[in-house]
């Protein structure tokens, strides 16, 4: 019997993002029957499924609690998740690179800050060029930029909602050079792009201009983000690696494993890898 898989997906793209719809090809391909199924719509039985696949669900940051109730319901239905939940949930808050810096990889400096103490945290950063973005958020949802005890930064932290942040700083080789994002599934490699934003602003991606191309990373790139892999602690159905090279040196900005752009169109085949590493898991 065919297995069936529910490639789960946001409200706002019930049939898949046009960029994500070569999936269902592909999984059919490998002998799977793949079908879309919005994670909010109370309606589906997702215990129905050989396997749910998570995807573009691109509004979980802005429903977080909402979303891990949504995992443990999976859980209890006893339903296989790709990636796993515990995994997922870990990815969510950005927090997890903290921890991964403690398991050796080499991420962007970064401080957590909550509530009062966001401004003390800034303050100690007096005249340089800072990034503010919060723990759970996504394609730069209450992310600002800015020069720490600036009058502007200070009105920008001033209209941000009270959350938990990371402080970091500024990295101008965005703007110059571009962040990297490697794609992995099943744990091995797949492509990269190297992702740049429009001349004056440092957001890469597509809704503020941002442009990927394809490119062939260097092997000392590439055994930072398998670094960064290992580090998570657990195996991945799909992975996007993103960084930036400062001083010759990959610097983690993220580990995706959530819900990640994964750059179809930049190199087709890629569709067929994810499939065949969910097939391989069944």
């Amino acid at each position: 019997m065919t297995k069936r898989i529910a490639i789960a997906t946001s409200a706002d793209w019930p049939e898949l993002l046009p960029e994500e719809r070569p999936l269902v090809e592909a999984f059919e391909a490998a002998g799977l029957d793949a079908i879309p199924a919005v994670w909010t719509d109370p309606s589906v039985d997702w215990s129905a499924y050989d396997a749910v696949l998570i995807r573009s669900v691109w509004d979980y940051y802005k429903r977080h609690v909402e979303f891990t109730e949504w995992l443990g319901l999976l859980d209890k239905s006893g339903v296989p998740v790709l990636n796993e939940t515990d995994l997922i949930r870990w990815n969510s808050d950005k927090r997890y690179l903290l921890e991964l810096r403690e398991r050796g990889v080499a991420i962007v400096p970064s401080q957590v800050a909550a509530g009062a103490c966001l401004r003390e945290v800034v303050a100690g950063l007096d005249g340089q060029q800072i990034v503010i973005k919060p723990t759970v958020s996504g394609a730069a949802h209450n992310t600002v930029r800015g020069v720490a005890g600036s009058a502007e930064l200070s009105d920008a932290m001033t209209a941000l909602p009270d959350a938990v942040y990371l402080v970091q700083p500024f990295l101008p080789e965005i703007q110059t050079d571009g962040e990297w994002s490697l794609l992995y599934f099943g744990g091995a490699f797949s492509h990269a792009v190297v992702k740049r934003p429009v001349a004056g602003d440092y957001r890469v991606q597509p809704m503020f201009g941002g442009v990927a191309t394809l490119e062939e990373p260097a092997p000392a790139i590439l055994e930072s983000a398998e670094r960064a892999l290992t580090a998570a602690g657990s195996p991945t159905t799909y992975a996007r690696v993103d960084g930036v090279v400062v001083n010759g040196r990959f610097l983690l900005m993220e580990l995706e494993l959530i819900e990640p752009y994964l750059f179809f169109p930049e190199h087709p085949p890629a569709a067929n890898y994810l499939a065949g590493a969910v097939a391989a898991q069944l």
